[in-house]
């Protein structure tokens, strides 16, 4: 019995999909469209000629006369830091919320990041200086940290296995979904001279409050219920989400992994047993991969991406409106069959198609574009459409997966810990990425597309000899898949 739970009982498990499942996971995932919105707003706001005046004069000076060099016009370290702060505050955030979330519940972290992020929004609308910018900035890194750490535990735990994979993607339809209203609400506010730009930032109060609202009216999970010493709440709880009295097996796995997880008192120790290794490994890897295909890069600066290679400034907000909603068509589709097809597919399949797509970018600005040069129209929508694919192609892999698999993959006595650690490399690896995107593409220039190229090569063969299929097995019963697995089972006790 030491790993985990002995028996194989999936197939007793009993219920339905309910109406409380269904609210839950909706109002749960709310959470992703505020790590959405934010990214999708800072890199059309940071595009605003009223926001570059007040805040930033001197990448105001330089973007008037960037002709010289097309890939460096807002090579700016200060700019960057605007974007990336967040991700930093995130990261210590997640960390704090692993302790919160694990001992008293996943509700509450859901609320303490909804308020945090809805303080953010207020102060970054009324900014009146760079100061109260950079802390209104930390304060929705810290609204992004509980959030993260405790949504995708909180669907993970609530769902039905056999739904598991599309109900835990309510998380990345919602982020992508909050990607695509900043796209529009920025295409609105660009000519709301000059304070369009405050409007901007400052609807972030509405998905803040319904996540705050929405945290206190949901249940708590029935595992944290259980985890912490109230056992006929939790089984109350689940028979209420599968909507049935017979629960027993479902519930008694739960309670023996709870049993196990209270008796582990330091669960960041002992995430770094031998045991827990393959764990450990995809909770640093697949974040880590999420962002080292090089979508926050796209996505962050689409506008500006765009908008230096020449297309004018409308059309740089309508290309990244349209690379929004390229990525919300193809979460859906996601959802649709990651719980038939099942994970290792769709990240295989959707790896391909990224490499292609990033490779054909770089062959057209590598002989098309260079300094002084201007993208002619056939070229600048080759790059648009593969710009799309390659979307599209995220949109339905590595997209929704990067946090799904991590989510599903972690016994409740490290999952706390496992998921602070998913989210903590994640917004590490954000943060580096947005720090340094500018000036990798100042020195990279058209090879920052094979420098992405080349990571998404390496995690596609990660996912083939590594990644053992995860559809279909319940939480607790994990264990027993790495021992079956033709590397893992050589490394675990």
């Amino acid at each position: 019995m030491e790993d985990g739970v002995a028996k194989v009982r999936a197939d007793q498990y009993n219920g339905r999909v309910t109406v409380h499942v269904i609210l839950a996971c909706i109002v749960a995932a709310t959470g992703g469209s505020l790590f959405g919105y934010d990214v999708g707003i800072s890199g059309g706001v940071t595009s605003m000629d009223d926001f570059l005046l007040k805040f930033f004069p001197s990448v105001y000076k330089q973007k008037m006369h960037a002709h010289e060099n097309n890939y460096c016009k807002y090579n700016n370290q200060v700019l960057a830091a605007f974007t990336s702060v967040l991700y930093i505050s995130g990261l210590v955030a997640s960390l704090v919320a692993s302790t919160i979330t694990r001992k008293y519940g996943r509700k509450i972290s859901i609320i303490v990041g909804g308020i945090s992020f809805l303080i953010g929004s207020i102060l970054n609308a009324a900014a009146a200086n760079l100061g109260m910018l950079i802390i209104g900035r930390i304060l929705l890194g810290v609204g992004i940290g509980f959030g993260d750490q405790a949504i995708p535990l909180y669907l993970s735990e609530m769902a039905p296995t056999h739904l598991r994979g599309g109900l835990n993607m309510m998380f990345q339809v919602a982020t992508t979904l909050g990607i695509f209203a900043a796209n529009m609400i920025n295409f609105g506010t660009r000519n709301i001279k000059p304070w369009g730009w405050r409007l901007s930032l400052g609807l972030a109060a509405i998905p803040a409050v319904l996540m705050t609202v929405g945290g206190i009216l949901i249940p708590e999970t029935p595992n944290s219920l259980i985890e912490r010493g109230s056992k006929e709440k939790g089984r109350k709880v689940l028979e209420k989400l599968r909507g049935t009295k017979d629960v027993d097996a479902e519930f008694q796995d739960m309670v023996e992994a709870s049993e196990l997880a209270n008796s582990i008192k330091h669960p960041f120790r002992n995430i770094l047993e031998k045991r827990y290794r393959p764990e450990l490994v995809m909770a640093i890897c697949m974040p880590a991969f999420q962002i080292l295909t090089g979508i926050n890069s796209i996505l962050f600066y689409a506008p500006v991406l765009f908008q230096s290679m020449g297309f004018g400034k409308d059309a740089s907000l309508y290309s990244s409106a349209l690379t929004g909603g390229v990525l919300l068509l193809s979460t859906f589709i996601s959802i649709a069959i990651v719980d038939r097809l099942g994970r290792r597919p769709l990240l295989i399949s959707g790896g391909i198609q990224m490499i292609i797509c990033q490779v054909i970018v770089a062959i057209i600005l590598g002989i098309k574009f260079g300094d002084n040069q201007e993208l002619s129209k056939g070229y600048s929508l080759s790059v648009v459409v593969a710009i799309c694919l390659f979307v599209l192609a995220f949109g339905w892999s590595w997209g929704p997966l990067g946090w799904t698999v991590p989510s599903e993959i972690f016994p409740l006595e490290i999952r706390s810990a496992g998921q602070s650690i998913t989210v903590a490399v994640n917004l590490l690896f954000t943060f580096i990425i947005a720090q340094t995107f500018l000036s990798l593409l100042c020195s990279f220039k058209f090879g920052i597309f094979l420098f992405f190229a080349g990571w998404i090569t390496i995690m596609t063969i990660f996912v083939v000899l590594f990644l053992p299929e995860t559809k279909g097995i319940p939480i607790e019963e994990m264990a027993i898949m790495w021992k079956k697995h033709w590397f893992w089972k050589r490394i675990l006790p």
